[in-house]
């Protein structure tokens, strides 16, 4: 048999994302939603599976599922239903989930991603439907003692889940990593899910198959592979990279181009595990749920959505660059999340430059947050306040390197920047006279750097800076620059 060679290859990944929604209570039962808490007390009739219990949708569930659909640019189904999707799991107890089968709630949406180097990609996103979660098997004991049972926990079962599903539109593990990153970033400055990975909030589960073309020009097509509840943006990089090269090598070994299936991931070997072969619809004996109304989305209640979701990420960060000037990197960090950008624009509102409030913003703000442990919007100090720093820097009558103990006095006291500089004694003057006076003071003691200038040397101008101020504490170190170049001529 001839040796099989892989010549080149395509890369055709799509993804399933599961947003857990951060409402107050359950899909479909008043119970809190959170996560956390003694297993098992998060629960109702309802969530057990109790006989006789009937579902009643949450509202806000399905508002926050549509915000995400328009903020994803899908269509808004006018008419939808729910569906029964029957299995049978232990953390499943009416051995049926209510989800959405043929007529989901968001549908053919197309979202663009923006890449690090500054070209854009465009995803289509083929449906997002609402559902329930199931609860938590847990196969150790509290604490992490091995037994030889599983443990369930039902304190997820119930809470509101909106699944997204793309077309599979992503060629690179970069950019499936990138997608999740900026879904995350979505999902939060909507305020609709925490997006904590760590804590389940999101789960991705990439659908993997590769087109190898071999030394002939023939074109072989593995089956698609699905990796399940990845939880980390560095695992669902390294584990759509690993499986990519697994369907290749498996082809050039054994010419097999696999069955569709279902693969786990074992960090620990960093490597695809088989699981199971893939379920196939009908497996499920999908049929609308006899309990509960259908979702009807009228054009009123669709338009005050619409109303409150305002700029997004992606358009914020691109005007803080077309229209603003910032850098890609500091669009970003600013647009990140729905607070900072604010915050941001506030302290430019309030009179101060851009660029310069996004340095102090992203350099002192940004410590005081991560000292104080909060949110860049909640350190306490107002965004005027930034402005009024970045004034007095502007206006040279503070040096920059001064504003950072402005800032931690401002911690402790609100009160106008210049007011708090002054206190702080970092007010530069800029009296020429003055500045004049300690010029000539400098030249007239005639030190050796005053002789290194005259000979050509330019890095002596720094040392007799360093003496006019040293002699003269408190004046602006521009202007004392200036004029020793003017004198020195």
């Amino acid at each position: 048999m001839s040796q099989r060679i892989c010549k080149s290859y395509r890369v055709l990944v799509g993804l399933e994302i599961h947003v857990q929604l951060s409402t107050k209570s359950k899909m479909f039962t008043g119970v809190a939603n959170g996560f956390g808490g003694e297993p098992n007390t998060q629960v109702d009739e309802q969530v057990l599976g109790l006989p006789g219990v009937l579902p009643v949708m949450n509202k806000t569930a399905v508002e926050y599922a549509i915000k995400i659909g328009l903020a994803l640019g899908c269509k808004i189904a006018k008419h939808t239903k729910w569906d029964r999707k029957s299995y049978y799991y232990p953390d499943l107890p009416k051995n049926y989930q209510i989800s959405q089968y043929d007529l989901p709630l968001c549908y053919e949406g197309e979202f663009e991603l923006l890449r690090k180097d500054g070209s854009t990609h465009k995803i289509r996103i083929r449906r997002a439907h609402l559902e329930e979660d199931a609860g938590k098997l847990l196969h150790d004991a509290p604490g992490g003692y091995a037994i030889d049972f599983s443990i369930v926990d039902l304190n997820r079962a119930g809470t509101p889940l909106l699944e997204i599903v793309t077309e599979p539109d992503l060629s690179a593990p970069q950019d499936v990593s990138l997608f999740g990153q900026e879904l995350q970033k979505l999902v939060q400055f909507l305020g609709v899910s925490h997006g904590q990975m760590q804590m389940g909030h999101m789960r991705f589960e990439p659908n993997i198959n590769v087109h190898i073309t071999d030394a002939d020009g023939q074109i072989h097509k593995t089956a698609i592979t699905e990796i399940k509840n990845l939880n980390s943006f560095s695992v669902l990089e390294r584990a759509t990279a690993y499986e990519v090269q697994r369907q290749i090598h498996q082809w050039e070994e054994t010419g097999n181009l696999g069955r569709k299936s279902t693969y786990g991931w074992d960090e620990a070997k960093e490597q695809t595990f088989l699981q199971r072969e893939k379920e196939e619809a009908n497996d499920y004996r999908y049929f609308p749920d006899p309990d509960l109304v259908p979702v009807e989305v009228d054009d009123k209640w669709l338009g005050e959505l619409k109303s409150q979701i305002g700029e997004l990420p992606a358009a914020r960060r691109k005007r803080y660059i077309d229209a603003l000037g910032l850098s890609a990197t500091d669009a970003a960090i600013l647009s990140s999340d729905r607070g900072t950008g604010d915050f941001y624009e506030a302290a430019v509102a309030a009179g101060g430059n851009a660029h310069r409030v996004s340095n102090l913003i992203l350099s002192h703000g940004r410590r005081i947050a991560n000292e104080r442990s909060v949110a860049l919007d909640a350190i306490g100090i107002k965004p005027a306040r930034f402005a009024e720093v970045a004034s007095l820097i502007d206006a040279n009558k503070i040096s920059a390197s001064s504003a950072g103990g402005i800032f931690d006095k401002l911690r402790e006291q609100d009160a106008p920047a210049d007011s708090i500089a002054a206190e702080l004694g970092l007010l530069q003057r800029s009296d020429s006279g003055e500045i004049d006076a300690a010029i000539d003071a400098m030249i007239e003691s005639n030190p050796k750097p005053l002789q290194d200038y005259k000979a050509g040397k330019q890095s002596a101008l720094g040392a007799l800076v360093g003496m006019v101020m040293k002699n003269g504490k408190g004046l602006n170190p521009k202007m004392v620059q200036e004029r020793l170049k003017q004198k020195l001529q």
